[in-house]
C-alpha cells in the first residue's frame, strides 16, 4: 500500500479474528481426534504417518496457490481474501459433518483430504488478510490475537472431547471396527462453529480496496486466457521464491525440525498412554485431548502477553527460548505415570505454541511486500507443510526399525528435535529492512 493505513481498535482486531476459532476448532479435532478414529478403525500405529500425509500435501498444493489467487482477487461486494476463507469454511464444515459416521477407514482418510482443502483454502488468505488491514505497529497485536484464537478454537475441540467422553463414555467405545458415538457431539459442534465464526469476520470486517495500481494488475491478470490465469498462480509463486528475502530461509530451517516435531507428538500422545498409563484407545484420547485442552488455556493466557515481550527482548529470543521449553515438556512426559501431574508440562508446550502461533507471522508480514502478502504466507506455509509431509513419508519407518516401535521413543525424538528447532532460531538475525526487520 502506499498510503498510511488506519489503527484499528483492540475490539476491531478481535472481530477480524474470530474467524480463525472455527478453523482452529477443525484443527484441534485433527490434532486429537482423527488418529484416534484411525485407530477405531483398525489402522496400526506405524501407519498413522502416512494416514495423515493429506494435511502436508494439501497445505503444500492449495495454500500458495490459493495465497497468489487471492493477491489478484477484488470484488467491490465479497472482496480479496474473504471469498476464499468463506469458500473453506463451508466445504470444512461438511466435511466434519460427515467424518464421525465414516464406516471404514479408507472413508475416513478420503474426508480428511477433503477436510484439509478446505482448511488450507482459509488459512492463509485469512492470515494475509490480518496483514491487509494493519499498520506494522499493529501487526504484532493482530498475529498474536490470532495466536489466542487458534489456543481457543483447539481448546474447545479438546474440552468437548473430554466432557463427551466423561459424559457419554463407556464400555461401547472399545467395538472394533466402530467409531465411538460421543465423538460425533464434537464433530457436530466445529461444523456449525466452522461456518458462523467465519461469517462473523466476513461480515463484521470490511477489506481495505486495491491501490491503483494493484487494481491495474488484477485487472491485467482478468485480462488473460484461460490457461494463462491457470499459470499465473504458479509463475507468482515461482517468482516470489526467487525473490524471497533471506530471513524466511532461515525460518524454514527452524520450521523442518520444529514441524516435523509437533507432528510426532499429535500422532503418538495417544500410543504413548496406551503405553506409559496402560490405558484404552478411548481413555488415551481422551487424556491426549486434556494435554492439548492444558496447553490451549496456557496459549489462550499468554498469547497477547508475548506482545510486550517480543517488542522488548526481541522476537527471536522469545522464539527460540518458547522452543527450548517446548523440548523439556516432551522430554519430560513419557516419564510421567500421574494423569494430573503430566499435565504440568504442557504450561511449557502452551507457552511454545502461542510463540509459534504468532511471532513468525509477524516477522514475515513486516519483510514481505503487500501486494505479494497473499502468496508469500501461502511459501510460508509450504514451509509448514513440507516437514510435514517429510515426517509422513520417513517417520513410520524410523518409528518401527530404529525407535522399536516405542511411543516414548518418538516423544524424546520430538523433544530433540525442538532442541535443534530453538538453535536455528537463534540465527534470525535481521540486518537491513530488505531481509527482515528485527522485532
Amino acid at each position: 500500500m502506499n498510503f498510511s493505513k488506519p489503527s484499528l481498535s483492540f475490539w476491531q482486531i478481535f472481530n477480524m479474528n474470530v474467524g480463525f476459532l472455527g478453523i482452529q476448532y477443525s484443527f484441534g479435532l485433527q490434532q486429537t481426534a482423527i488418529n484416534p478414529i484411525f485407530l477405531y478403525l483398525g489402522a496400526p500405529e506405524e501407519m498413522l504417518p502416512i494416514l495423515n500425509i493429506a494435511g502436508p500435501v494439501t497445505g503444500l498444493v492449495i495454500q500458495p496457490i490459493i495465497g497468489a489467487m487471492s493477491d489478484k482477487t477484488w470484488s467491490e461486494r465479497w472482496g480479496r481474501r474473504k471469498p476464499y476463507f468463506l469458500i473453506g469454511a463451508i466445504l470444512g464444515s461438511l466435511c466434519l459433518f460427515a467424518f464421525p459416521t465414516s464406516p471404514v477407514l479408507w472413508f475416513a482418510v478420503g474426508l480428511l483430504w477433503i477436510l484439509d482443502v478446505g482448511n488450507n483454502m482459509a488459512m492463509e488468505p485469512y492470515r494475509a488478510f490480518v496483514g491487509d488491514k494493519l499498520p506494522e505497529k499493529q501487526l504484532s497485536l493482530g498475529y498474536q490475537m490470532q495466536s489466542l484464537f487458534v489456543g481457543a478454537g483447539i481448546l474447545l475441540a479438546n474440552g468437548s472431547i473430554v466432557l463427551f467422553q466423561y459424559l457419554f463414555g463407556g464400555d461401547s467405545v472399545e467395538a472394533a471396527g466402530t467409531i465411538p458415538t460421543w465423538l460425533y457431539y464434537s464433530f457436530y459442534i466445529g461444523a456449525i462453529l466452522s461456518i458462523t465464526t467465519i461469517l462473523w469476520s466476513v461480515l463484521k470486517t470490511p477489506e481495505i480496496p486495491p491501490t491503483t495500481e494493484e487494481l491495474a494488475e488484477i485487472n491485467e491478470a482478468k485480462g488473460k486466457s484461460i490457461l494463462e490465469r491457470i499459470a499465473l498462480p504458479f509463475k507468482e509463486i515461482s517468482q516470489s521464491i526467487k525473490k524471497m528475502p533471506k530471513f524466511m530461509w532461515k525460518l524454514g530451517a527452524v520450521y523442518l525440525f520444529q514441524w516435523y516435531a509437533l507432528f510426532i507428538y499429535w500422532q503418538y500422545t495417544t500410543p504413548l498412554f496406551k503405553l506409559t498409563m496402560g490405558y484404552s484407545t478411548g481413555e488415551a484420547a481422551s487424556q491426549s485431548a486434556q494435554m492439548s485442552l492444558t496447553y490451549n488455556i496456557v496459549t489462550m493466557v499468554v498469547a497477547l502477553a508475548l506482545v510486550p515481550l517480543t517488542l522488548k527482548y526481541g522476537g527471536k529470543k522469545v522464539y527460540a527460548l518458547s522452543l527450548v521449553g517446548t523440548a523439556i515438556a516432551l522430554f519430560s512426559i513419557p516419564f510421567i505415570q500421574d494423569p494430573t501431574l503430566v499435565l504440568v508440562p504442557m504450561v511449557l508446550f502452551g507457552i511454545g505454541w502461542a510463540a509459534m502461533m504468532g511471532i513468525p507471522y509477524t516477522m514475515v508480514s513486516k519483510v514481505v511486500p503487500q501486494e505479494r502478502r497473499g502468496v508469500y504466507m501461502g511459501i510460508l506455509n509450504m514451509m509448514i507443510v513440507i516437514p510435514m509431509g517429510i515426517e509422513t513419508l520417513t517417520f513410520g519407518p524410523i518409528y518401527k526399525y530404529l525407535l522399536g516401535n516405542n511411543a516414548i521413543n518418538a516423544m524424546l525424538f520430538a523433544g530433540a528435535f525442538f532442541v535443534l528447532a530453538a538453535i536455528f532460531a537463534m540465527r534470525l538475525n535481521v540486518k537491513n529492512k530488505k531481509e527482515a526487520v528485527d522485532i
